[in-house]
């Protein structure tokens, strides 16, 4: 008997995501994820300098690292990558579900933040730099249509990307109602809003809280407008107030985290 076609794309969606590596570069980002032991590393090229301020980090990893010369570095790279020597193929890491992650640690009020449609992968590494600086749970996005793990993203996330939980699901708005009936309340970022995001945390001190981002130029989509709890907006000094995502994200992540303090 055929298989349905939904059944076939999913199972060739499945042996795609199997498959899947990320070569992430930089000494920090390949530090960080030799140093993660839910990382499954698969390939680890370094230069000789490289190797030596990696050498702990290389040793405790037990791999076994490939030497490079620096002018015809080994690892499949964009010739632009800064990648200072050192170069690590890695699977993509695997957070699991929102249920389990966004529950919070008990130390604090949860907080996450969502991204509709971010597809830069400098700012979703800043994001999830902020993120982890802040102490957010969660930074959450799309499968598709969203920066995917990538090792740009881990060089500016500087670390970050081991650490802060990156959740891709299939469906924001799906994600958006689980936050909502685990408790959270949902603040849209959007800069015509009438309330501010100080206004709106007042109220907000014993709850937990998610931050709604869209992303660079179009901001949030109708239709997730319509699953936030709030609109509000970052106040500003003079008549220009608009912020690079990353950065509002920063903003508002640091509102966040103040609160009851």
């Amino acid at each position: 008997m055929k298989k349905p076609k939904w059944v076939v794309e999913k199972e060739q969606g499945k042996r795609a995501a199997a498959a899947e590596t990320v070569w992430l570069f930089g000494l920090h980002a390949v530090r960080d994820a030799l140093r993660n032991p839910d990382r499954v590393k698969l390939r680890l090229v370094v230069t000789r300098n490289a190797a030596a301020r990696l050498e702990e980090d290389i040793a405790a990893s037990g791999m076994e690292a490939e030497m490079s010369e620096p002018r015809n570095f080994a690892a499949p790279l964009d010739p632009q990558s800064v990648h200072q020597g050192a170069a690590l193929e890695v699977k993509p890491l695997n957070w699991g579900p929102i249920a389990e992650r966004c529950i919070g640690s008990g130390e604090g009020l949860p907080m996450v933040v969502l991204l509709d449609q971010v597809t830069d992968p400098h700012n979703v590494g800043a994001v999830l730099r902020s993120a982890e600086v802040f102490g957010a749970t969660a930074v959450i996005a799309t499968a598709r249509h969203a920066a995917p793990e990538t090792g740009a993203l881990a060089k500016t996330a500087s670390g970050a990307l081991e650490r802060q939980p990156y959740l891709r699901i299939r469906n924001l708005s799906d994600g958006m109602r689980e936050l909502q009936n685990m408790g959270y309340i949902l603040l849209g970022l959007d800069g015509e809003a009438e309330e501010t995001l100080e206004e709106a945390l007042v109220d907000l001190s014993d709850r937990p809280v998610g931050l709604v981002m869209g992303a660079e130029g179009p901001g949030l989509r109708d239709k997730t407008k319509e699953y936030c709890d709030k609109l509000v907006r970052i106040s500003y000094a003079a008549d220009f107030g608009s912020l690079n995502v990353s950065n509002a994200a920063a903003v508002g992540l640091y509102a966040a985290s103040r609160r009851g303090k």
